[in-house]
């Protein structure tokens, strides 16, 4: 087949589902199909720059870059039409014919067919040129590549059901023009005013001047009626480079809603002229919501990238630590060069400086809403925890120059609170520390309930001991590179010997000398037993109800980080654990007087070890052999 012919291809099975999700989920906010493709013309006009850089010729006789909007009421079209990088035929049918994003089965994955849920997530996805068939039946592009020739140009068109044609046409000048053919209950849209009003809504931030043609009221007629003269809509200057003072709330929220593609407004941002040896602009934003790639740290940053106002890349990872992926925003220097490239990134100095400026001013903004006494900033920082506290977490290994910064941010569920919400600061730990208690007391668990049922609290419930519970997947890994905070060593309840220190008085102290003298003969026997199993038997004085449990050695892996290793299909040592035993519980008593040498007494000792595995949340190597000694038990007992 020719190229010229025009060309019938199939969209991607992606692109259909998406297509039908948006225009049913999304058409309660129809005006931001505008924004959208006003937003896709301003990239394409930052792409011409960056490649104009290296070869100016791309510009032709065309250097002033714009965007123009016109509308047809006769043909029921709305056109948004710029003279940026534009599109050759191979280029359309890849943009706009299939999504290539990462992630993208995961994202699919996560629709529900909740309209008012599922809106959320596709706006974080990115409808870009989809969100036209909102109002459209049918988009019709036109759009010739900077440097090609006339005969070049692209034509694309589709209903936006499950197939669209190709075909190369004439076209005069560099850029893309997008044509859509309006639904018959769309007349609204077909209005200078209405129009106006959603550009200097959603986007006035925009650098490029925004253009239609100018109405003027005829006395006359009675009417408006168009002139043949363009007029600027918007401020057309880049909004980072103004002053604060000059840019409103609102608009902020709607540049953050350009960069990041996202619908919702952010939670709070930041907008600061950095001077010194580097010289910057930044204008960050922590989103409300998680985006359906977080945990994908291959994922480029969400920075755009300027340099003296030219755009240069819009994912400089360079400019911000991986476990700050979440942060959208423009970072502006003075100082690099404008053929910057990635390698460069990764060796310049001045990046270096300007990651770390903002990395710190990140850091500055999320201490805002965490210190703050307002409870409209104490829910931001809830919301801001609940969606990224995971990942601010990774920053513990990754950042050693703000681990105490960031040790201050971190949240926790706790043994003071009686639901899972993570609301305990490290600080409000020590501000509730026991008398004479030196150290902060942890648990980590698979789940809150695991963990607020672990055996091993049983001591700290006691005396009034407040326990801080860890049960994301991180945390393992997070705890291996904090071990103190203020001056106070962390220390898992489940590891090594239990010492409470000044939290025993010398009584205690000695009656555990005196139950473990009598019990020696017991744990000798059980250890025979059990030297398949059990690295150790010992008699504890951490458990006040529960018979036994299992804690690893002081420095040896927890059993909660051996059993996720071995999920997530990694090798992980064989240490076996330590069983303690509670001198207390009728079963341990009974079990003394027992004969070591008769078949009831292994079987008790074996019960108890599986028991304690089971209790924290391990599984059994023989779960038939468990059964079967708990139904001879059973039996004899009845």
């Amino acid at each position: 087949m020719s190229v010229s012919e025009k060309q019938t291809l199939g969209f991607q099975a992606e692109v259909k589902q998406l297509l039908h999700l948006m225009i049913h989920s999304l058409y309660s906010n129809k005006e931001i199909f505008l924004r959208e493709l006003i937003s896709n013309a301003s990239d394409a006009a930052d792409k011409l720059r960056f490649e104009a850089i290296n070869n100016d010729a791309l510009y032709g006789n065309d250097h002033e870059l714009l965007i123009k909007i016109s509308f047809d009421k006769d043909a029921r079209t709305v056109t948004i039409s710029d003279n940026g990088i534009g599109m050759s035929r191979d280029e359309a049918i890849q943009h706009l014919g299939t999504i290539a994003k990462s992630g993208t089965k995961e994202f699919f994955g996560k629709l529900s067919g909740d309209q008012q849920k599922d809106a959320a997530l596709i706006g974080q996805f990115g409808v870009g040129f989809y969100s036209g068939f909102i109002v459209a039946d049918k988009i019709t592009v036109k759009s010739r590549r900077a440097g090609a020739s006339a005969e070049e140009a692209v034509c694309w068109e589709s209903g936006g059901a499950g197939d669209y044609t190709v075909e190369t046409i004439h076209k005069e000048n560099r850029g893309t023009d997008i044509i859509l053919h309006l639904r018959e209950e769309e007349d609204e849209f077909l209005s200078a005013w209405k129009l106006k009003s959603i550009i200097r809504k959603y986007s006035d931030h925009i650098s490029l001047p925004i253009r239609m043609l100018k109405e003027e009221w005829d006395e006359e007629k009675k009417e408006m009626v168009t002139k043949d003269e363009w007029e600027t809509i918007n401020q057309a200057s880049a909004l980072w480079t103004r002053s604060k003072s000059d840019v409103t709330h609102e608009q902020y929220e709607e540049f953050y809603k350009h960069v990041s593609h996202d619908f919702e407004a952010p939670l709070t941002y930041t907008h600061n002229r950095v001077e010194g040896r580097s010289e910057y602009t930044q204008l960050l934003y922590v989103p409300a919501r998680a985006p359906y790639d977080l945990w994908d740290r291959n994922k480029r940053g969400g920075i755009k990238l300027y340099v003296k106002r030219i755009f240069i890349m819009d994912d400089a990872e360079q400019l911000m630590p991986t476990y700050l992926r979440f942060i959208r925003g423009v970072i502006d220097s003075n100082d690099l060069p404008l053929n910057v490239s990635r390698e460069i990134l990764q060796e310049s100095r001045d990046v270096k400086a300007i990651r770390e400026g903002s990395t710190k001013r990140v850091l500055s903004m999320l201490e805002e809403l965490a210190n703050s006494e307002e409870q409209a900033n104490k829910d931001k920082y809830a919301t801001f925890w609940g969606e990224f506290g995971q990942v601010l977490k990774e920053g513990i290994g990754e950042d050693s120059n703000n681990k105490e910064r960031i040790a201050k941010l971190l949240r926790f569920a706790s043994t003071h609170h009686d639901s899972d919400a993570q609301t305990v600061s490290l600080s409000d730990y020590l501000g509730r520390m026991k008398e004479g208690q030196e150290k902060i007391f942890y648990v980590t668990a698979d789940s809150y309930v695991a963990a607020k049922n672990s055996p091993h609290l049983e001591i700290f419930n006691k005396k009034g001991v407040e326990v801080l519970l860890l049960t994301d997947r991180v945390d393992e890994w997070m705890l291996s590179f904090i071990n103190e905070f203020d001056g106070k060593e962390l220390v898992s309840v489940a590891k090594g010997g239990l010492d409470l220190g000044k939290l025993e008085d010398e009584a205690e102290k000695k009656q555990h000398e005196e139950t473990e003298a009598s019990f020696k003969d017991l744990v000798e026997n059980m250890k025979d037993v059990l030297k398949e199993k059990a690295k150790e038997v010992r008699v504890t004085h951490r458990l006040t109800g529960s018979p036994a449990c299992l804690v690893a050695d002081e420095h040896e892996m927890s059993g909660n980080l051996v059993r996720m290793l071995k999920a997530a299909g990694q090798k992980a040592p064989d240490a076996k654990p330590i069983l303690e035993i509670n001198p207390d519980h009728p079963l341990v008593q009974k079990l003394k007087y027992e004969d070591s040498k008769g078949g009831k007494f292994a079987d008790w000792s074996h019960v108890l070890f599986d028991q304690a595995l089971l209790a924290e949340g391990g599984t059994l190597e023989n779960p038939a052999g468990f059964v079967k000694r708990i139904n001879e038990m059973l039996l004899n007992a009845a």
